[in-house]
């Protein structure tokens, strides 16, 4: 949860960075750089959504996913605020060189395993047969029978390994010259898994959460100068970027565009719950997660269609969540699904053994007398 707090801390940031960027002295694009840039940045905020999404579904059937309840979803909001204005107190005291340098050591771990756990399938395709296949679990448990709990209980093969290896390059050379795509790289893994496996367990729940981010993104970018102070200081893989002078300096250009990951893992997680809801349909169409979708493009488009003709940094939020949450609620109203959109729950079941459970715990005890 913390990791995920500093990633939609991270998002509005990004969009006020753009602005700062480009104010400098660097030399305007052109509207051809500057098109590829921005389309390239929708193709790669709709990838993670569309790949995190179903990967969710298959995550959801093989696992006991861990989910978002309407109490976390309504204090996330002053979560992400605490973690904005403590990054903005620390930027304030200390040295922001030694603060983005433990930053960068702590993204590096993160992107290598979230790339290796994003990878590891391919990678496992692409070794030879004659590199052995050997499982390992690693196992750290406290206690002793029926109440044993394992802290750590972890399976992985030798090809997860040489995944991890592979992984590692791209972290290195991340560190070394903090590169656009390396950063792209460890951005879209960050964006991709974190859509497959932060589940929201009902529609509601999406729009306390939806909504929340919706005054935050618009009140930190709009209302105060500490989203502005963060995002001149931070410094981190938590955005996917596009040179937009990449026509004219090819890969060593320096004009970015630019995306927080929270303006793609927020709508993604609800657009994923969208894909489980159609699943349970058993219909043959994916009718609200392709709505969804589409919504969220037009969405993205009028953020940056926005930005453009203001000459101001725009919160994403402001747009993709109107569309996002709107679009399929008036769907669902129009195909008379909508008692069925809010009954919907990823895991009824849950549900019904906390029920027991309650019942259990508000009987009383009877004493049998000999």
């Amino acid at each position: 949860m913390a990791d995920v707090v500093n990633l939609i801390v991270a998002q509005a940031t990004e969009n006020v960075k753009e602005n700062a960027t480009n104010a400098t002295g660097k030399p305007p694009s052109t509207p051809e750089g500057m098109a590829m840039a921005y389309g390239s940045i929708v193709i790669m905020a709709l990838l993670p959504i569309f790949f995190g999404a179903y990967r969710s579904v298959n995550y959801h059937k093989e696992n006991k996913a861990e989910k978002m309840t309407k109490k976390d979803a309504a204090i996330f909001p002053i979560m992400a605020s605490c973690a904005l204005v403590g990054l903005y107190v620390v930027f304030k005291l200390f040295s922001k060189e030694y603060i983005n340098l433990l930053l960068t050591g702590y993204f590096f771990f993160l992107g290598v395993l979230a790339l290796t756990h994003l990878l590891s399938p391919v990678v496992s395709k692409l070794v030879p047969a004659a590199i052995p296949n050997i499982p390992f679990h690693i196992t750290f448990k406290q206690g002793e029978g029926e109440s044993a709990q394992y802290l750590i209980n972890y399976r992985f093969s030798s090809y997860d390994v040489v995944s991890l290896a592979a992984c590692s390059l791209v972290g290195a050379w991340y560190l070394v010259q903090k590169h656009w795509i390396a950063n792209n790289l460890f951005g879209l893994a960050f964006a991709v898994n974190a859509v497959e496996l932060l589940h929201l367990n009902n529609v509601i729940t999406g729009c306390i959460l939806l909504c929340g981010l919706f005054f935050y993104d618009i009140f930190w970018v709009f209302g105060t100068d500490v989203m502005v102070t963060v995002a001149k200081s931070f410094e981190a893989p938590i955005k996917l970027v596009f040179p937009q002078d990449l026509l004219q300096n090819g890969f060593a250009a320096n004009n970015f565009a630019m995306l927080g990951l929270g303006d793609i893992v927020i709508p993604g997680i609800f657009i994923a719950l969208l894909l489980r809801f159609d699943h349970s349909l058993k219909r043959q169409t994916k009718t609200y997660f392709h709505a969804a979708c589409l919504a969220y493009f037009l969405g993205l488009m009028a953020t940056i269609f926005v930005m453009h003709v203001f000459k101001h940094a725009q919160p994403a939020l402001l747009y993709l969540v109107p569309a996002c949450v709107g679009t399929p609620l008036l769907l669902a109203l129009v195909k008379g699904d909508l008692t069925a959109l809010f009954k919907y729950e990823d895991s009824p079941e849950e549900k019904v053994e906390e029920k027991k459970k309650d019942e259990k715990s508000s009987k009383p005890e009877t004493k049998k007398v000999k």
